[in-house]
């Protein structure tokens, strides 16, 4: 049991939005899926990238972070593409002030540092490694599968913490921790 308590793992902080507008991302998200194959997953912003702690640690400050925060919006400025499996094809959402600063928030109580400067912040629609021809493809196949999705603005209502083995492109290992709703005042 001691070993267990000092295992780590990895985990991340997610936005997500409220239950209307994760159905309308889910539908796009299965089309894509069907073509182009692809693992579920559910659909959140990241607002703290993986960070390897322990359960405890990653409760604690999980906790800690999400004292005091409010809901935000969130506002799509349209359907993107990356280039790497866990950017292949998003939505992107405009970096505002309240978006910048949970996620900054977050990050410093994580102690998490972002790989690169800034954080661009986006709900993905497809985890693939796909040719840039076939992610132009999907990006299109996004906006017929939902027309008016590249200009939805929708609050994040909940934070949630989850284990994400960014090892594992099935997915299968990876389940929500904690869930911390966000005061709407």
């Amino acid at each position: 049991m001691a070993a267990q308590e000092g295992k780590k793992d990895v985990y991340s902080v997610w936005g997500v939005p409220p239950e209307d507008v994760t159905a309308r991302v889910k539908k796009i998200m299965e089309g894509l899926r069907s073509e182009f194959g692809a693992p579920q997953f559910e659909p959140h912003v990241t607002v703290v990238g993986a960070i390897s702690l322990t359960e405890s640690e990653a409760r604690d400050k999980f906790r800690k972070a999400c004292e005091g925060l409010k809901t935000y919006d969130a506002t799509v400025l349209k359907v993107d593409t990356g280039t790497h499996f866990y950017q292949c094809v998003f939505l992107l959402l405009d970096p505002t002030t309240q978006v910048v600063e949970t996620s900054d928030h977050c990050c410093k109580h994580f102690g998490y540092e972002r790989p690169s400067a800034a954080y661009m912040p986006h709900l993905s629609l497809l985890y693939a490694d796909i040719t840039d021809e076939e992610k132009k493809r999907a990006q299109e196949k996004a906006y017929a599968l939902d027309e008016s999705i590249g200009s939805l603005r929708f609050p994040i209502t909940r934070l949630l913490l989850y284990k994400t083995d960014t090892e594992d492109k099935s997915l299968k290992s990876w389940e929500k921790v904690d869930e911390y709703n966000l005061n709407s005042c």
